[in-house]
């Protein structure tokens, strides 16, 4: 079955949640926190087979977007999920003129890196000790838009 990406309504919060409260490396939100999202941010599903498997959150602030949280349901990792939202968020970015994508991502999330870096995001500093449980440093990753 296709992957089909589109924006969240708001009847993809509870899905949304479930899938993000699988993800111990999530940031995590509540329901209201999310409903706020879906209607004033952009946030993109990943749907199959008329399934929830994925989202990606991101704000837009100044023509910048800040990407909030890419998660993937726990049994459907490594499908190539992530990358079809990363993608598909890129495009909508570029479709509304916005001038950069900008994320911060645990040190240790080598495959997170990995993907952004796959999508020409660039590493650009860091914020020491910025999570907890475990405590770690973020990396800041920008990727610039061409107009």
């Amino acid at each position: 079955m296709p992957l089909a990406i589109r924006s969240a309504a708001l009847n993809d919060v509870p899905p949304i949640l479930a899938i993000e409260q699988q993800a111990p490396s999530a940031a995590h939100w509540t329901r209201e926190q999310y409903n706020q999202l879906v209607s004033s941010g952009v946030v993109l599903v990943a749907e199959e087979a008329g399934r929830l498997c994925g989202f990606v959150c991101a704000q837009a602030v100044a023509g910048e977007w800040e990407i909030e949280n890419v998660v993937v349901a726990a049994g459907l990792l490594r499908r190539g999920i992530a990358n079809e939202l990363i993608r598909a968020l890129i495009r909508r970015a570029k479709d509304e003129a916005a001038s950069a994508l900008l994320l911060e991502v645990r040190e240790s999330n080598l495959a997170a890196r990995g993907l952004y870096e796959k999508h020409g995001f660039r590493e650009v500093g860091r914020r020491p000790t910025y999570y907890e449980n475990p405590a770690e440093d973020a990396i800041l990753y920008t990727l610039r838009l061409e107009p």
